[in-house]
């Protein structure tokens, strides 16, 4: 069963859709989880991954191979774009190392992030995993979700209305801005990342730090010992601006739009998981260009499970929720940008009439 989402209601929940009790078998979750375990699809896939992990590092050092190669040249700009993607697909899979899809124990996990997260791209491991535990927790829940922080862009009208600063000041035309302000991300990236050095839960500062720094030593040096001074400036803004597009492209369609809670709106887990989530309807490609989170319904309910088992999930999860009453939304890739910039336009409404009332 497919549904759209109600866009004009910020916060969409009812007694309907918010019980979790399962009677005699359970919750509704440990059920479906029943059902996906049977399956065999939280196994491990070793062979997937050393496969993935394998072409993204040749792809990486095919890279910067290409990038030595040519020289003090104009057509670095490819290599600049060709690279973006592939950073894109180490946080991808830092991502998944950060779920242990990849590996059962917590250590290999943190190991192989902090290569591909901290070295690889200058991501922080561990401000990502905080970040994102408590995105997984509470996904899209206005007090607890720090992806749905008004801090810059603002997602009910309730925001809007309390808004301040730089959100109050582009939050009416949010909209327009999106994919312009996604040109940013990469910086950002870089900056939070160094920032949460100076957190409490921050763990293993010393070496993140130092794995921080020296991606951005030895990328720097590299461009300046290559490039000239224009070129090499040319290079990391293009670079680093469609490495944030690219990872807003893939990451914005998950929840953007979707129904989002307040204060003590929290559902059963698999309710707040589902209600919350949009799925991404594709083939292979949107498969290996989203990372395997257009499944993003079928992640959030079981995080670890590795990414080659989603497809398969799906038809199960999807399946139960037609047989419980939940609503399940999947849409095409397009249209998923449009829900979700349709919710940022109704949203900084609050914001337009205020300055159109002065």
């Amino acid at each position: 069963m497919t549904t759209s989402p109600d866009v004009s209601v910020p916060h969409q929940s009812a007694p309907a859709v918010a019980r979790g009790s399962g009677g005699d078998g359970g919750s509704d979750f440990a059920r479906l989880s029943q059902r996906i375990t049977a399956a065999g699809l939280m196994a491990r896939r070793p062979g997937y991954y050393a496969a993935r992990i394998g072409l993204v590092v040749a792809l990486y050092a095919a890279g910067w191979g290409a990038f030595f190669v040519l020289g003090d040249t104009w057509g670095q700009l490819a290599v600049a774009a060709f690279l973006s993607f592939v950073f894109g697909h180490i946080a991808l899979l830092a991502h998944d190392l950060a779920h242990r899809q990849v590996f059962r124990r917590r250590r290999p996990s943190e190991v192989m992030g902090r290569l591909f997260g901290n070295l690889g791209v200058g991501m922080s491991y561990g401000w990502w995993m905080n970040k994102h535990t408590r995105h997984h927790a509470n996904p899209n829940h206005e007090d607890l979700d720090p992806d749905v922080a008004p801090d810059i862009l603002v997602w009910s009208t309730d925001q809007a209305r309390a808004s301040r600063g730089v959100a109050r000041l582009i939050g009416g035309h949010q909209a327009l801005l999106f994919f312009p302000l996604l040109t940013l991300e990469g910086f950002n990236l870089h900056v939070s990342s160094l920032r949460a050095l100076r957190s409490p839960y921050m763990k293993k500062r010393t070496l993140e730090g130092a794995l921080l720094l020296l991606h951005i030593a030895g990328l720097l040096t590299a461009l300046l010992l290559v490039l000239s001074p224009g070129k090499a400036v040319a290079f990391l803004a293009l670079n680093q601006s469609l490495f944030g597009v690219y990872l807003g492209c893939t990451f914005a369609p998950n929840h953007k739009g979707m129904p989002t809670f307040t204060g003590d709106e929290r559902p059963d887990f698999l309710r707040r998981q589902v209600l919350t989530s949009r799925n991404v309807r594709g083939g292979l490609l949107t498969d290996v260009m989203l990372g395997g989170l257009n499944y993003q319904i079928e992640h959030h309910l079981f995080p670890s499970m590795p990414t080659p088992h989603l497809r398969r999930a799906q038809v199960i999860v999807r399946q139960y929720c037609a047989e419980i009453g939940v609503p399940y939304h999947e849409t095409g890739l397009i249209r998923s940008y449009r829900e979700a910039l349709t919710h940022l336009h109704r949203v900084g409404e609050p914001i337009r009439r205020q300055r159109r009332a002065r």
